[in-house]
């Protein structure tokens, strides 16, 4: 399935543009996704550490704008986005 995952904030240096988009496994997990995101830094930005810090500490959102948790399941082709913390919290 393919996420076009959206960035904000401090996720944005992630790409040029204002999203990224990444292919998952059907019925993969929010934390699954997160793992795809840091081979994709690894691959792109030598593992740069703190962009892999700020996957880490980031909260994703569904299309419907809600917090979603890592357990969430991905079920179709959608939008999620990416929401790291500001100001280092």
């Amino acid at each position: 399935m393919k996420i076009k995952l959206e960035l904000f904030g401090a996720s944005r240096d992630f790409s040029d543009n204002d999203h990224l988009e990444i292919e998952v496994q059907d019925k993969a997990s929010i934390k699954d996704l997160k793992h795809e995101l840091i081979k994709y830094i690894d691959e792109n930005f030598s593992g740069n550490k703190n962009f892999i810090k700020v996957v880490k500490s980031s909260v994703f959102c569904s299309e419907n704008n809600e917090i979603i948790s890592e357990n969430y399941k991905i079920t179709k082709d959608q939008k999620i986005g990416i929401i790291p913390p500001i100001g280092g919290g």
